[in-house]
């Protein structure tokens, strides 16, 4: 087919790719302009000091503002923060879900939480409890989380110093790390002094110096076995203390982050507004008439093919005057066995009146 049948078929089916895309279109129109009323509110949420700064903060790097919105956007959909709203406004989870959207303001931090109800007094409050949990969901449960690690950390350096402290009731000993180092510089010392004292021929004094060296040695030889196991005791311990001390540090960044996410001082509700029903207007019915002109296309096709289905399945009739005429074709021309002679004879003798007299004679 050229463009010519194209636009013949298109003529001929003009009433399916104007009606349908117009049937379409006022459909939507109506269902658009017979809806209840819809009214819109935003909340913008702005807090910078939730993004980037030191590294202990919960986003930080390059795309630090885009986590930040895509947290905060999965945290407002959120089985929880959703039952949370519900329960502060008593509007249903399905309905919140389906009236809330949250965009990023360009590439910031910043955002825009919009809610839309048919209802104009729940707007404002939907947007307020929406933020509040939010940034509670996202942050202070941040807190919650550091506050247990502190508290396991505690609970071990507690153990580990008890672990000690029985070790030394059950062994009579305190800190005998402590102990075995002075006996050690004191043992190292007397031998000297015995050196000192033999060197000058102060046998007495070497006497003394070798008693004492022997009872420290006795010493060493008590405390020596007993101090790998003190010992570990005292690397549990400063392990525990150290995580402590790590626990603390991340105590205190969760704490600020949930001080600088304070709905108060980073979200700003506003007006609650009417929906324009023009816009909607026009955001359903394009793409509907876009939609039903396709489908008549679509349906023009599909008349034509059975269209032209039905003229191939009928028999062969006489041909119509409005047909073509069509040439005969020229047999006698086409037969080698049969030679025109009629056409090659220009005319018949008339041979009884030439032989007339010859009979009589």
């Amino acid at each position: 087919m050229e463009i010519v049948d194209y636009l013949r078929v298109a003529r001929r089916r003009l009433w399916v790719l104007v009606g349908v895309p117009l049937v379409a279109t006022g459909a939507a129109a109506g269902i658009v302009l017979l809806a209840p009323q819809q009214y819109s509110g935003t909340a913008y949420v702005a807090a910078p000091a939730l993004v980037g700064g030191a590294a202990g903060t919960q986003y930080t790097g390059t795309q630090a503002a885009n986590q930040f919105v895509a947290a905060f956007g999965a945290a407002v959909t959120s089985p929880r923060v959703l039952a949370d709203v519900a329960g502060d406004t008593g509007v249903t989870p399905e309905r919140l879900r389906d009236g809330l959207a949250v965009t990023q303001v360009g590439a910031s931090s910043q955002l825009e939480v919009t809610y839309t109800a048919g209802d104009r007094a729940t707007v404002a409050p939907v947007l307020g409890a929406t933020t509040t949990r939010a940034l509670a969901f996202l942050f202070s449960s941040q807190v919650g989380i550091a506050t247990s690690e502190v508290e396991a950390a505690n609970a071990d350096v507690t153990a580990a110093t008890k672990a000690i402290g029985e070790w030394e009731k059950a062994n009579k000993v305190s800190q005998p790390d402590r102990i075995y180092q002075a006996t050690l510089g004191e043992l190292t010392s007397l031998r000297q002094q015995q050196l000192s004292m033999q060197a000058v021929g102060n046998s007495r004094g070497a006497a003394a110096a070798a008693a004492a060296i022997t009872a420290a040695q006795k010493k060493l030889d008590e405390l020596g076995p007993k101090l790998p196991d003190y010992q570990a005791l005292l690397a549990q311990r400063d392990a525990a203390t150290g995580a402590l001390s790590q626990a603390r540090e991340g105590l205190q960044a969760a704490r600020a982050q949930a001080q600088a996410a304070d709905p108060k001082q980073v979200t700003s509700i506003g007006e609650t507004h009417d929906v324009s029903r023009m816009a909607e207007l026009v955001r359903t019915a394009l793409p509907v008439g876009g939609a039903g002109l396709l489908l008549g296309v679509l349906l023009v096709g599909v008349l034509e093919l059975l269209s032209r289905a039905r003229l191939t399945g009928r028999p062969t009739t006489a041909p119509t005057p409005s047909d073509p005429p069509q040439a005969e074709p020229l047999v006698p021309a086409q037969t080698p066995a049969e030679p025109l002679v009629p056409a090659q004879t220009p005319a018949e003798p008339l041979v009884p009146a030439q032989t007339v007299p010859a009979a009589r004679s």
